[in-house]
């Protein structure tokens, strides 16, 4: 299993943020890695909504992600299942208010985990496993600056 967390401070309410999240027709709006969502099934949001993202590669082609909703607890924490080729994912949205140069803000941490789920998956996170990591890590920040940038005008710093 391999695990990628980063942080980021966002100069908005929590509440403001877990609107951006689980909005599920608007993604597409504010992340710039996403091309296009759809909502598979009917019903509000929460444990067992499922959507389709086509997300952008490095590589210049797209490649459809299919998402559910393991946990959800407004505003504080969003827990998504992703099933990959020879691994399952596991990302958890924690958002926490606090307060920065007398400022209100929320502290926002993604953190994916991949479980392998066949031999190859194995394999090859042994052997891709810094290059798949570092990946991984430029994806979750590209996502929180977007997050941020789509909260207002005012800027995040990251926090880790």
């Amino acid at each position: 299993m391999s695990t990628v967390t980063v942080s980021a401070f966002i100069e908005a309410q929590d509440a403001d943020l877990w609107r951006l999240l689980t909005d599920l027709p608007a993604r597409a709006d504010w992340l710039s890695a996403v091309d296009a969502v759809e909502v598979l099934g009917t019903g509000g949001f929460g444990p067992g909504t499922v959507w389709r993202e086509t997300r952008a590669r490095p590589d210049g082609g797209t490649e459809p992600e299919e998402f559910e909703v393991i946990e959800a607890v407004a505003p504080g924490r969003l827990v998504l299942g992703s099933r990959g080729a020879g691994a399952d994912y596991r990302i958890t949205w924690t958002l926490r208010t606090v307060e920065r140069r007398r400022r209100g803000c929320t502290e926002v941490t993604v953190e994916q985990e991949a479980v392998p789920t066949r031999a190859y998956g194995r394999v090859l996170a042994l052997i891709l496993g810094g290059l798949a990591a570092r990946a991984v890590e430029s994806a979750l920040r590209r996502d929180l600056a977007d997050l941020a940038l789509a909260a207002g005008p005012a800027r995040s710093t990251e926090a880790a």
